[in-house]
């Protein structure tokens, strides 16, 4: 088979396409010939050496495919050689071939091609574990997505929309906020241009955001506090502002807000296999049906990951960005 591997720590220069030794499932597992992987921000950082995989995970980069089952391992029930899915991984996404535990695969949806489902699995489980498991977004209430044209957004954006939420969405240009628009977004605010408690405040007639889902961290961790509604939820699921800042106790207790942080990948596997299940259980319908779609940026060859990478660092995708094994 064939895997991207990091040379070294570094710029997207240091991923490089090449032979590995061939995987097998081992109980428990299915053997994935991939179609297609995600590409995420942590893979970002595990290429500059600052996610490290989880105990016991692959080495390689890679958090999100779809393909076709090649193997199951021993006790494997619900799934088959030849079954089309997607999975949710730990890593070793980006290779021709990836073992993964049963219960963090998913089947190709209705309304999906086999390379398209690879844009699925990481945002679905991140979005309706955080949004609604974890913040219980219910109708009526207001939602902000900080980075709503990302995969993350977008499906944020789709997903509350559907569930009778009023959703706000930071952008940094006006083509993002047109295509967060067109997905449902009710009030877009341009991070650039405006500060988006002051405009969140005036588009929600002082009420605020009852969630707030949030992937920059430090940097916005004052202001995602002003920006909450009474008893508001803010779930902070990425660092791209830093780790560290101050916090004003005060606003938050007059707020009666909770503060919620998670990552989904060191998560026990059993923790994985339940939102694995929710997610086919509450958001799969619903792809199936074609009210709720992956929105694609660019599909490039696994052997130009270093070029996919590229183009996430510099932020001018809207959706996800998909390297095809096929």
């Amino acid at each position: 088979m064939q895997a991207v591997v990091i040379t070294q720590p570094g710029e997207p220069e240091v991923l490089h396409l090449t032979e590995v030794p061939d995987l097998s499932a081992g109980p428990g597992e299915v053997l994935i010939d991939v179609a297609a992987a995600g590409v995420n921000r942590a893979d970002l950082l595990q290429r500059q050496g600052f996610y490290d995989p989880p105990p016991g995970a692959s080495p390689y980069i890679g958090l999100e495919c779809s393909g076709v089952i090649a193997q199951i391992g021993q006790g494997v029930e619900d799934w088959k050689a030849g079954d089309e899915v997607c999975a949710l991984l730990s890593g070793g996404g980006y290779a021709t071939a990836v073992v993964v535990p049963a219960g963090q695969v998913l089947p190709v949806p209705k309304n999906v091609g086999l390379v398209e489902a690879a844009a699925l699995p990481e945002v679905a489980c991140t979005v309706y574990s955080n949004v609604f498991m974890a913040a219980r977004l219910s109708a009526g209430e207001t939602l902000l997505v900080q980075g709503g044209s990302s995969g993350i957004g977008t499906m944020a954006i789709q997903l509350a929309k559907h569930a009778g939420a009023r959703v706000a969405v930071t952008c940094g240009t006006t083509d993002k906020l047109d295509a967060c628009r067109e997905l449902g977004a009710d009030i877009g605010i341009n991070y650039r241009d405006e500060d988006f408690v002051e405009a969140l405040a005036s588009a929600t007639n002082g009420h605020g955001a009852d969630v707030i889902l949030d992937i920059m961290g430090a940097s916005y961790l004052a202001k995602n506090v002003d920006a909450l509604a009474a008893d508001g939820r803010l779930v902070i699921i990425g660092m791209q502002g830093g780790s560290k800042a101050e916090l004003n106790l005060g606003t938050l207790m007059r707020k009666r807000g909770s503060i919620l942080s998670t990552t989904l990948r060191a998560r026990p596997a059993e923790q994985k296999a339940r939102i694995v299940a929710a997610v086919r259980e509450n958001v799969w319908p619903l792809v199936d049906s074609g009210a709720i779609r992956p929105l694609i940026h660019q599909m490039l060859p696994l052997a130009d990951a270093a070029e996919a990478h590229r183009i996430m660092t510099a932020s001018s995708h809207i959706g996800k960005i998909l390297l095809t094994a096929r």
